[in-house]
C-alpha cells in the first residue's frame, strides 16, 4: 500500500471523529468509539464473503442440538474467530428506529466468538453505546465506518474489469494506521507518546539482521519469537513473515510460533484482532495482557529470537513498587550471579526501565541449541552511557559484554521514529556468536543511510528503503572496519572507578580563649569533666596548638587516666567538633593500628608503615571526604589501576591512595568518541587574511565616517 492510500484511510477515519462525534465526546474521548469501530469494521470486513456459509452452519448445527459451535463456525469462516448474528454493519446502516438499531448492534457484537469479546472487553465499547443511541449518532457512525470510498479488509476490492480498485490492507499497515490514530489522539490529549511504535521500514531492518546473519544454520524445526513490548504485534508478524521467506529460500519447512505482551488494552486488544484476522487462532493465545516487568507472562519459556522497541524515557515506578521496592528486588532477571558476584544488580533508575526490557529478554536465552538466542532491540542514545560504575544500567552493559553477548549496535538516523527526532540505536544480543566475532563489539554509524520522505509522518522525515537495508545489513554481515563501521574488543568499553583518598588532618588550637568556650560547650553538654581534661593537657602544653591530633589523643587519654575517668567515643567527637581544624600541615590522623604483623603494608591501597609509640606499625590513616575524588581507569590501561596511580596520581598527591573496598568495574560505549572526525583547522595565512581584510573594511568606514563629517 503507498502512503497515499495510507494517508486517505488515516483521514477519512479521523473526518469519522470530527463529523459524528464532536458534540457528542470531547476530543479527548474520541478513541474511546474510533479505534474498537475500526476494529470491528476490520474483523466485519474479512467475515463478509463467508458470512451466508456460516449462518448455514449455524443453523445446521442448533438443529443437530450441538452446543460447542466456535471451532466449526471458526472454520466454516476460514478465520480464527466468526460472528452468528444474522447482521453485518453493511445490514445495519439501514435502520431508522434508535431502539431497534440498538438492539440489533448489541445483537451483533454478542454475536462474535469468545476471542473478539475479549478484545471488545478490553476496548470497553459497551460502554458507548447507549450515549450513540442517545445522541443518536450510532447509525451515522457505522455508516461512515462501510463506506466505499475505504477498504479495511486484507483483500483488495475489484472493479468490474476484476481490476483492483482499491487495495487491501495487510495487518502490518493496520497497526500502522492503528498506531497513528493514538499518536493522533494523543497530541490531542497533549499526552506523552510513551508506546513507540516502530515503522515499517526499522522493523524490517530488524527482521534482516536478526535473520541474515544466520539465514543458512536455518534447520528444519520449530521456532519461537518473541516481542515483551509488542504494542499491535506488527514486529511479531513482520519478522515471522522474514524468517518463513528465508526457510523457503533454503528450502527448510519451520514451524513459528509468536508470543507477545502488551501492557496497554487498546493496543492489546489490537494485536489480538490482527492475529486472528491472520489466522492464527493459537497464536492468538500467546499474547499475554500486563507489564512485562512486574508480570512477566513467559516465566518459564525460552526463545529462538527477539525483538523489541521497549518505551524509552518512562518511569517504571508502579513495577518497581510492585516488584518490592529498589533495595529489596530480587528478581532473577535482574538480579543475577556474574563472575563471582551473587547479586550484580542490573536495575536502572525509576524513570526510566527501557534497559530492563533487554534484561528480561537475556533472561529468555536458549542456551542448549545451536542457534542459541538473537536479540534485536532499539533503545535510545541514554542506554550506551546512563549509569555509573556498579549501578544497574552500566551493570547491564558489563553483562552482555562479559558473557561476550553483545554483537554490534547500529545509530539509525534521526526522525526515523513517529514519535521521536531523536537518534536510536538498534542493540545486538547473541550468545552464539560467529567464532570470528568473538571477543569483539561492532558499531555501525548508518545516520546518514536515509531517504527523506516527501512529507513528514509524525517526526518521521525519513525511511530506510531496501537498498539501503541491504546496505546496513551488509556492513553488519561483513564485518569490515570502514568509515561506518567500527570493530572493538570488548574490553575497549570497560573500565575501573577507583576512589581515592587523602588523609585528614587535624590540629587542636587550646589557647585561652578557645578552652574557655569549649568549657561553655561541655556544660550545655552536661560533661564538665571533659572541660577539665582539656583545660589538664593545656595546662601542661603551655596552650599550644597542637598539629598531631594523635598525640593530643594520647595526651587526652592520660589525663581521663589521672581523672579516673575514659574518653569515648562522643568525647573524641565533641572535641572534633569544637575544637579541632582541618590543617593541611598537621600530621595525618590515625584510622587504626595493626599490631604484631596483622597485615602488610601496602601504600597504594592505605597501609602505611609508622612509628606509633615508639614501635614500627602498619597504619590506616582517616580520610579526609572533603579531598575525595574518583578516577576511571581502562581495562586496557597497560599496568592495570596500579601503574595508572603511579603516574597519573601520585606525582600530584603523593599522600593518597586507594579505597579498595569501593572499586568499581563500569561500562559504557561512547558513538561520538568511536566516531569522532577531526575538523580541519583553518592555517594561519588564513587567519591572517581575514584579520587584514577585517582592518581594512574597518579604516574604510572610519574613514567615511570622518568624511562624513
Amino acid at each position: 500500500m503507498n502512503n497515499q492510500t495510507y494517508n486517505q484511510i488515516v483521514s477519512f477515519i479521523w473526518g469519522i471523529a470530527d463529523d459524528c462525534l464532536r458534540d457528542v465526546y470531547v476530543r479527548g474521548k474520541y478513541r474511546d468509539v474510533i479505534l474498537p469501530m475500526t476494529v470491528i469494521r476490520r474483523l466485519d470486513a474479512v467475515l463478509e464473503p463467508t458470512k451466508d456459509a456460516v449462518l448455514q452452519m449455524k443453523k445446521s448445527l442448533d438443529e443437530a442440538g450441538v452446543i460447542n459451535q466456535t471451532d466449526a463456525l471458526c472454520s466454516v469462516a476460514g478465520q480464527s474467530f466468526c460472528n452468528t448474528s444474522p447482521f453485518t454493519l453493511k445490514d445495519l446502516k439501514s435502520r431508522a428506529k434508535q431502539q431497534q438499531l440498538k438492539a440489533d448492534f448489541i445483537a451483533y457484537l454478542d454475536g462474535f466468538s469468545p476471542n473478539v469479546q475479549e478484545i471488545l472487553e478490553k476496548f470497553k465499547f459497551r460502554n458507548q453505546i447507549d450515549t450513540m443511541i442517545d445522541a443518536d449518532i450510532l447509525g451515522a457512525v457505522i455508516e461512515k465506518f462501510v463506506s466505499p470510498t475505504i477498504n479495511l479488509s486484507p483483500k483488495p476490492i475489484l472493479d468490474d474489469k476484476d481490476d483492483v480498485k482499491i487495495p487491501g490492507l495487510d495487518n502490518h499497515t493496520m497497526g500502522v494506521i492503528f498506531e497513528e490514530l493514538i499518536r493522533r489522539f494523543n497530541e490531542e490529549n497533549n499526552e506523552e507518546a510513551g508506546e513507540h511504535f516502530t515503522p515499517r521500514d526499522v522493523v524490517e531492518l530488524m527482521a534482516d539482521i536478526t535473520f541474515l546473519p544466520i539465514a543458512d544454520k536455518i534447520k528444519n524445526a520449530p521456532y519461537l519469537v518473541y516481542d515483551g513490548a509488542c504494542g499491535t504485534g506488527g514486529m511479531l508478524t513482520i519478522a515471522d513473515e522474514r524468517l518463513h521467506q528465508l526457510a523457503k529460500e533454503y528450502n527448510k519447512e519451520i514451524n513459528t510460533y509468536l508470543y507477545g505482551q502488551e501492557i496497554n488494552p487498546e493496543t492489546y486488544a489490537i494485536t489480538k484482532a490482527d492475529l486472528l484476522i491472520k489466522g492464527e487462532s493459537l497464536q492468538d493465545d500467546n499474547v499475554a495482557f500486563g507489564s512485562t516487568l512486574s508480570n512477566d507472562g513467559y516465566p518459564t519459556l525460552n526463545f529462538d529470537f527477539m525483538l523489541s522497541n521497549p518505551p524509552y524515557g518512562k518511569s517504571w515506578k508502579t513495577d518497581l513498587e510492585r516488584l518490592g521496592g529498589k533495595s529489596d528486588i530480587s528478581d532473577p532477571r535482574f538480579v543475577v550471579s556474574h563472575n563471582g558476584e551473587t547479586e550484580l544488580k542490573m536495575i536502572p533508575r525509576s524513570n526510566d526501565g527501557q534497559m530492563l526490557f533487554l534484561a528480561n529478554k537475556l533472561s529468555k536465552m536458549k542456551h542448549d541449541t545451536e542457534l542459541g538466542s538473537r536479540i534485536v532491540e532499539v533503545h535510545n542514545g541514554s542506554s550506551l552511557f546512563t549509569g555509573d560504575a556498579g549501578q544497574g544500567e552500566s551493570n547491564l552493559r558489563r553483562y552482555i559484554i562479559e558473557n561476550d553477548w553483545l554483537e554490534a549496535i547500529i545509530a539509525l538516523p534521526p526522525n526515523m521514529f513517529y514519535n521521536t527526532p531523536i537518534t536510536t540505536y538498534i542493540w545486538v544480543v547473541t550468545n552464539r556468536k560467529a567464532e570470528h566475532r568473538q571477543g569483539k563489539v561492532q558499531l555501525i554509524d548508518a545516520t546518514s543511510y536515509k531517504k527523506l520522505l516527501r512529507k513528514n509522518l509524525g517526526n518521521k522525515n525519513c525511511e530506510l528503503t531496501p537498498e539501503i537495508r541491504k546496505q546496513i545489513s551488509d556492513i553488519l554481515i561483513n564485518f569490515e572496519e570502514s568509515e561506518y563501521s567500527k570493530i572493538y574488543d570488548n574490553e575497549e568499553f570497560g573500565y575501573h572507578k577507583i576512589t581515592v583518598e587523602r588523609p585528614l588532618r587535624l590540629s587542636v588550637n587550646l589557647s585561652q580563649e578557645n578552652i574557655d568556650n569549649f568549657a561553655e560547650i561541655c556544660k550545655q553538654e552536661k560533661d564538665p569533666v571533659l572541660s577539665k581534661m582539656v583545660k589538664l593537657v593545656a595546662g601542661k602544653w603551655g596552650y599550644i596548638t597542637f598539629n598531631n591530633f594523635n598525640q593530643f589523643v594520647i595526651e587526652l587519654n592520660a589525663a581521663a587516666k589521672e581523672l579516673n575517668d575514659k574518653l569515648p567515643v562522643k568525647r573524641l567527637t565533641l572535641i572534633r567538633n569544637y575544637l579541632a581544624q582541618v590543617d593541611e600541615s598537621a600530621e595525618k590522623v590515625i584510622k587504626k593500628v595493626y599490631k604484631n604483623g596483622k597485615t602488610d603494608a601496602n601504600p597504594l591501597y592505605g597501609k602505611f608503615t609508622q612509628m606509633v609509640e615508639g614501635k614500627q606499625c602498619v597504619v590506616e590513616f582517616e580520610a579526609d571526604t572533603s579531598l575525595r575524588d574518583t578516577e576511571e581507569i581502562p581495562l586496557l590501561y597497560k599496568g592495570g589501576i596500579e601503574q595508572f596511580f603511579q603516574e597519573e596520581v601520585l606525582p600530584f598527591s603523593s599522600d593518597a591512595w586507594i579505597d579498595e573496598s569501593k572499586t568499581q568495574i563500569g561500562y559504557e560505549i561512547s558513538f561520538t568518541k568511536c566516531f569522532y572526525k577531526p575538523v580541519q583547522l583553518r592555517t594561519l595565512n588564513e587567519i591572517a587574511a581575514d584579520i587584514k581584510e577585517i582592518e581594512n573594511e574597518t579604516e574604510d568606514l572610519l574613514q567615511n565616517i570622518i568624511g562624513g563629517k
